[in-house]
């Protein structure tokens, strides 16, 4: 690493656009997260055929998907109000209380939407340990700076298959 100082904050990107399944942002993140993997290459001196993982891990900085995964979450947590948790609809004590509700709406535009859709399926996603911290930002921001940091998306699919035990 030649004696520099890397931060993650220095590979911030806008990840306010949509990553999702189809569209030209799909074509701009590939792009991105290309020219991010190139970059990690030449911070650390390694080879074209090294794997990008361990090396975003070492240097702490999160990889597209995973910046797009915290921000997302970050903006349900921040707009809570926004949403409502399925113990809001009905009485019943479940496992899945602290899971947030699904609008029921038939709009396949809505359905793709970024914010909401996909913010609501990434936050059900999180363990209960996690999910119960979203009302204290700054812990929530905390615990989920240090999983995202330990673990490198590459993708959403990777994110909704992680194993959480």
């Amino acid at each position: 690493m030649r004696g520099r100082k890397v931060h993650a904050e220095n590979f911030r990107i806008g990840t306010a656009f949509e990553l999702g399944p189809a569209g030209t942002a799909q074509v701009y993140s590939k792009f991105i997260f290309k020219i991010q993997r190139r970059t990690v290459r030449v911070i650390t001196n390694s080879g074209i055929s090294d794997s990008c993982r361990d090396l975003f891990q070492k240097l702490q900085i999160p990889p597209l998907y995973s910046q797009y995964i915290y921000s997302l979450l970050m903006f349900v947590v921040k707009n809570r109000d926004l949403f409502e948790l399925k113990s809001d609809i009905h009485q019943i004590s479940t496992e899945c209380n602290n899971d947030l509700h699904w609008p029921s709406v038939q709009l396949k535009l809505f359905k793709n939407g970024v914010f909401f859709y996909l913010g609501i399926k990434m936050h059900n996603h999180l363990p209960f340990t996690i999910k119960e911290l979203s009302y204290d930002v700054k812990r929530f921001r905390w615990v989920l700076k240090r999983f995202i940091g330990s673990n490198c998306f590459y993708c959403l699919e990777e994110y909704f298959d992680f194993n959480w035990k």
